[in-house]
């Protein structure tokens, strides 16, 4: 509470604020991050490729250019939680990588990924300790933005553990001063949102944050992408206004590839995703991923309604006991229309449902032809048609899978 008292002085003092001018994160960032997929493992005698450790994030980083994710547009790489010194920081006060995990320390870690073409994220916390219980930012905001930045951080992903909620979104405030003090460009996450609701100052969120997460943690499973995809439904009103080009919603990581969804599911997970204009951060093993979930995650024409730079978040339109129908307008040229349109199963009856789709239920205009492209299925007969405002569009949907659409006027 001290501590807490003495930033709330400090605050107060400032009597304004810088707002995050970095101009980064214009579309939802994309990249790789550790948590999910290997959480706070730090055996690196039994599980040497597992653990939090410099070699994972090499490894990473080298399969990130090798298999063609970072030309489909995933720059960073980030190391979540457990990265530093469970013992403390050093004689000057300032974070230190775990000696053993990380010998070379962290900006060799960010050159070594920085020459590969990639950009490094870092987790920190603005509490006294980090949620895994490693040194949190409280106290240090300055030092530790100064750290990140001669390390050659790229991105800061800051939780809230081990701290009061009540002063929150001031604190972060200040920590997205003291990076644009630096000079150097770091995407700002915050974290307020997770913690204090929707009773959150979202308005700061945006004028201080490049993404923000809003709701719980994700797990490996469809239980979990569904239930976060509907807390954003149902708050949907609430929370799109806040979203755009430089500072984004966040439900969480992409889990696909890993052993809780099917190859259905993770469909459903990249349609909703990529038309909420969320941030598309992998977590998964890259050496071990089975090729249908990569090619899912690199889905060029998933990849661009994501980042398409109009930068409005879809939403969901219908829904019923059987199909969720999520809309996204997309930037267009001229007098030319289009958007998206992802067709989400609610289902688990066990054959491919037939579904109607009008297109004068979505589209504006009401003349010309329209193409349509199933995105998750090249081979479909849909995508050599053109259609008039007037079809319907018959598609068929696997339980708990999804049909996502790009609707474009020819």
């Amino acid at each position: 509470m001290k501590a807490l008292a003495i930033l709330l002085f400090a605050l107060l003092s400032l009597r304004s604020f810088q707002g995050l001018d970095n101009g980064l994160a214009r579309t939802p960032p994309m990249g790789w991050l550790s948590w999910e997929r290997f959480r706070c493992l730090t055996d690196c005698q039994k599980f040497p490729n597992e653990c939090i450790s410099e070699t994972l994030f090499k490894r990473t980083a080298d399969k990130m250019v090798s298999d063609g994710y970072l030309a489909a547009g995933y720059e960073y790489i980030i190391i979540d939680d457990c990265w530093s010194d469970k013992s403390g920081r050093d004689s000057d006060n300032r974070l230190k990588a775990d000696p053993i995990r990380f010998p070379n320390g962290i900006k060799p870690l960010a050159d070594y990924v920085h020459n590969l073409g990639l950009q490094l994220g870092i987790y920190g916390d603005y509490g006294t300790l980090t949620c895994g219980g490693y040194p949190g930012s409280l106290d240090y905001l300055e030092l530790d933005a100064q750290t990140f930045a001669e390390w050659g951080v790229d991105y800061l992903k800051l939780d809230g553990c081990y701290v009061s909620t009540e002063g929150m979104e001031e604190g972060y405030a200040l920590m997205a001063q003291y990076l644009n003090n630096t000079g150097r460009p770091i995407a700002f996450s915050c974290s307020f949102p997770a913690y204090k609701g929707l009773e959150a100052n979202y308005s700061m969120a945006v004028e201080h944050c490049n993404l923000w997460r809003n709701y719980g943690d994700i797990d490996d499973s469809w239980e979990d992408v569904r239930d976060i995809a509907t807390w954003f439904a149902d708050n949907q009103d609430f929370l799109r206004p806040f979203a755009g080009p430089g500072h984004w919603n966040d439900p969480d990581m992409l889990i696909i590839g890993n052993f809780g969804l099917s190859l259905e599911q993770s469909k459903s997970q990249m349609t909703m995703w990529a038309i909420m204009a969320s941030p598309l951060i992998m977590s998964v093993d890259l050496d071990t991923i089975k090729p249908e979930f990569k090619a899912i995650l690199q889905n060029e024409h998933a990849i661009r309604i994501n980042q398409d730079p109009l930068g409005v978040p879809g939403k969901l339109v219908s829904k019923d006991s059987s199909i969720m129908v999520w809309s996204k307008p997309l930037q267009s040229s001229g007098t030319s229309e289009e958007l998206a349109l992802g067709l989400v199963s609610n289902r688990t009856d066990g054959y491919l449902y037939p579904y109607d789709v009008s297109l004068a239920n979505y589209i504006q205009s009401t003349s010309g032809d329209y193409k349509v492209i199933d995105v998750f299925d090249s081979d479909n007969e849909i995508n050599e048609r053109s259609f008039k405002y007037s079809d319907n569009i018959t598609v068929r949907i696997p339980p708990t899978g999804a049909v996502l659409l790009l609707i474009s006027s020819l």
